[in-house]
């Protein structure tokens, strides 16, 4: 069909005499458009003139254009265009007498289409007339309807093959009988000498066996255009499931931030066109003249298949799931328009362990241990007729407890992996017997406590982009090359910030330094191996935490705090010392960047160049902001604040840049309230201790009065504050110098595990079993 979709948006380009020239009353272009996919799957170029041995060949082609459009009349609804069709298929009769001059006809239409085509493709390039169709995600694209539209066709042929048979079969009966009739005389006449009578019992005679052998060949062709019609399902239905199994795909990948169009009306769509076609090729076997055993199993496995790969997770269940809290998930049945009446379809939903996933390979069968008690586990399958889709949802379930697994040396609770298996008997119309129908969820991670949710969260992330689609489930590698956890973490950075911004090659070079643990700036890292230990297992060196855990700490800072700052490309990001050292030593004094902190889970810092005592110059890092402080006080206001810091790298004005961030919000002159006007304004290093007003005795004589908040040496985390003697709230940042000249400037965290007193926050599965046990207790 791909030339007539380049000639419909060439034809009205095209003067109405080529119109008529090319499409004559013969063959209108009715007949073009209506058959377009038939027509250029046939091979009109074998036909040639001098092959006159051809004819019967063209015949058939004839028979069955004339047969599809009457077939599309009485499809049609319109009225009008019914009549048109029907008009059209008496009009094609004409060639009854001249087959081949058909088809000739046809051959030609399609040369000169080409050319037209080729003429304009280098005269009129400008109007663009053949875009190619944008790309489109797997799933978006609508069904192949070249390939259901063939199968239509040949089943219709099978048709026509069976009352041709038919009808064969009634004028075989009606000679047999005026055959039969006439042997009672046939003595007589011949003893009369009558020949006339005997000439007509022998063309009787000549028609009856003409007719068997009419019958015979059609009878043969017909089981040769079954056979085709099954081998064409079979490959059209493989598409189908192979479509499905990506949409799945693409659903689980989703997860780390690919994109995935959820809309599954295309494939119910077609998964309804191949069920009728499979009921209607049932049909045409049993209809058969003998019984043809071997395609009404081939049509029984399909129909098993086509009936148990329809059952989709169109909504799935969070991936990481607190035992005691609510959910949903929701199931669709992409053949439900087909489900029998009757009796309610109830699906049924329960827990599995992996290992318990990898045993269903055998369909039908049901875990017998159960690994987890659910509520609220049933639900009904119900239609929707405004959206033409059959769901069944879960709306309130819940986890009540959850048996775990023994589990390998130091793996964790949180490394668990678990899914929903969800099963339901079923009976479509036109089947003889109910089908048991089951699909499994994404999987999942289960856990009691919230302070377990970002280590689960860090095997989903590496499950879900990890794994590959025909995997047991839910194996993983344990190691994958640096570009393609690259790709990872800019995926889900995009998604969960919402923004059209990447990571750019800095960051990555960053990121691969820190996760690998190797300070060269000149490294090439992309084809190293990232271990599942190095992402979440093992604490980064000097540091309280894993690298996946200070990574979604920036995540939820950037998300919460920092989106437009970083689309608007305010933010460097993330950036190592020695670079970092690089690109601001040669700056003017007062040059700043925005980088995300190495040393705190979820903080952003200014680095900036300042004047050295010896009259050199320095780079200078303030204490890095948290959630918490851009809660009290924004990062615009916080730049603000700090008049020795002037021009964002490489040179730009702060206040052009960030002037839109700036809450400007003068103090009133005076209260009606009774209190004084508190204000909060960002103070940095010895200037936080100093530079505050004095106190005034009487506070009626200073309405614009402050109170000052310090923060302390300690961990910016910390939402704590202790007001000072004066009357001005500060928050003082504390400074990490960096001589110019030398090595590496030194951290302000040089003993990261001070910053946070008491257990060990690294990972251990002894440490959340026994969290596990008691949250159990307490709730039972």
């Amino acid at each position: 069909m791909a030339q007539w979709t380049q000639m419909k948006q060439l034809i009205p380009y095209l003067a109405t005499q080529t119109l008529n020239e090319l499409y004559s009353p013969s063959f209108p272009m009715d007949v073009r458009c209506y058959l377009a996919n038939w027509i250029e799957e046939q091979r009109w170029e074998d036909f040639e003139p001098e092959k006159v041995d051809q004819e019967p060949q063209a015949l058939t082609l004839l028979d069955q254009i004339i047969s599809c459009l009457q077939n599309l009349a009485g499809q049609n609804p319109n009225v009008v265009e019914r009549m048109r069709l029907q008009h059209i298929s008496r009009n094609m009769n004409m060639f009854r007498s001249q087959p081949f001059q058909l088809v000739l006809t046809v051959r030609d239409v399609l040369r000169k289409e080409r050319e037209l085509l080729s003429q304009a493709s280098t005269q009129i390039p400008a109007l663009a007339l053949f875009p190619q169709p944008p790309a489109q995600d797997s799933m978006a694209a609508a069904p192949p309807t070249r390939d259901v539209d063939l199968l239509v066709l040949k089943v219709l042929e099978i048709q026509d093959c069976r009352q041709q048979i038919h009808q064969l079969q009634e004028e075989l009966n009606w000679e047999r009988q005026n055959y039969e009739s006439m042997q009672g005389t046939l003595q007589q006449t011949q003893t009369n000498g009558m020949d006339s009578s005997i000439s007509e019992v022998t063309k009787l005679q000549t028609n009856i066996k003409q007719h068997e052998y009419n019958g015979q060949v059609i009878a043969k062709k017909r089981v040769q255009l079954l056979q085709e019609a099954v081998s064409s399902l079979e490959k059209c239905q493989s598409r189908l499931i192979s479509r499905i199994k990506a949409w799945r795909w693409e659903q689980h990948q989703a997860t780390i931030g690919h994109p995935f169009d959820d809309n599954l009306s295309p494939l119910q769509t077609w998964c309804e066109q191949l069920l009728g076609v499979n009921g209607k090729l049932r049909q045409e076997v049993m209809l058969a003249g003998e019984p043809i055993p071997e395609l009404q199993e081939r049509l029984g496995r399909l129909l098993q298949t086509l009936i148990q790969s329809s059952l989709m997770v169109d909504k799935q269940p969070p991936q990481v799931i607190k035992t005691q809290s609510k959910f949903s998930t929701t199931v669709r049945y992409l053949l439900g328009e087909k489900v029998a009446p009757g009796k309610p379809v109830l699906f049924k939903a329960q827990i599995i362990t992996e290992a318990q996933a990898r045993n269903l390979g055998q369909l039908g069968s049901v875990p017998s241990e159960n690994v987890g008690e659910l509520i609220n586990n049933t639900a009904i399958l119900e239609h929707n007729t405004s959206s033409k889709s059959t769901c069944a949802t879960f709306r309130n379930m819940s986890i009540k407890k959850i048996k775990r697994a023994d589990r390998k040396g130091s793996e964790s609770v949180t490394e668990e992996k678990f899914a929903l298996f969800f099963t339901t008997e079923i009976s479509i119309t036109g089947c003889d017997i109910p089908y048991r129908i089951q699909m499994i969820s994404v999987p999942v991670v289960v856990i009691v406590h919230g302070s377990q949710d970002n280590n689960a969260l860090a095997t989903i992330i590496w499950d879900c982009a990890f794994s590959e689609p025909e995997r047991i489930p839910f194996l993983v590698p344990e190691r994958v090359p640096w570009k393609q956890m690259c790709r990872t973490l800019n995926s889900k950075f995009m998604s969960e910030v919402g923004t059209q911004r990447c990571l750019d090659n800095y960051n990555q070079h960053f990121l691969a330094q820190k996760i690998f643990d190797k300070p060269d700036i000149a490294g090439d890292y992309s084809n190293m191996l990232v271990s599942w230990a190095q992402f979440n297992k093992e604490v980064l060196p000097g540091r309280p935490f894993t690298f996946w855990q200070w990574f979604d700490g920036v995540i939820e800072l950037t998300k919460k705090h920092l989106k437009s700052y970083w689309s608007d490309g305010l933010i460097f990001g993330f950036i190592g010392k020695q670079h970092l050292h690089l690109i601001l030593k040669d700056r003017p004094n007062g040059t700043f960047l925005l980088r995300f902190s190495d040393s705190e889970i979820g903080g952003i810092t200014i680095a900036y160049v300042a004047p050295s005592e010896n009259g050199g110059q320095k780079i200078q890092n303030i204490q890095p902001s948290t959630k918490r402080d851009l809660e009290i006080r924004s990062l615009g206001d916080r730049i603000q604040d700090i008049d020795f810091i002037t021009h964002v790298y490489p040179d730009l004005p702060k206040n052009d840049v960030f002037r839109k961030y700036y809450t400007d919000n003068p103090l009133p002159r005076d209260t009606t309230s009774g209190y004084l006007v508190v204000s909060i304004q960002t103070k940095v290093g010895v200037e936080a201790h100093c530079d505050s007003p004095q106190r005034s005795e009487t506070p009626h004589e200073n309405n614009s009065s402050f109170y000052s908040m310090d923060q302390g040496n300690g961990a910016s985390a910390s939402p704590f504050y202790s007001l000072s003697p004066n009357n001005q709230f500060q928050t003082p940042f504390q400074l990490a110098p960096v001589p110019l000249q030398g090595g590496m400037y030194s951290d302000p965290l040089s003993n990261p595990n001070g910053l946070f007193p008491g257990p060990d926050m690294s990972q251990g599965p002894t440490t959340e079993m026994e969290l596990e046990e008691i949250l159990n207790t307490l709730s039972e």
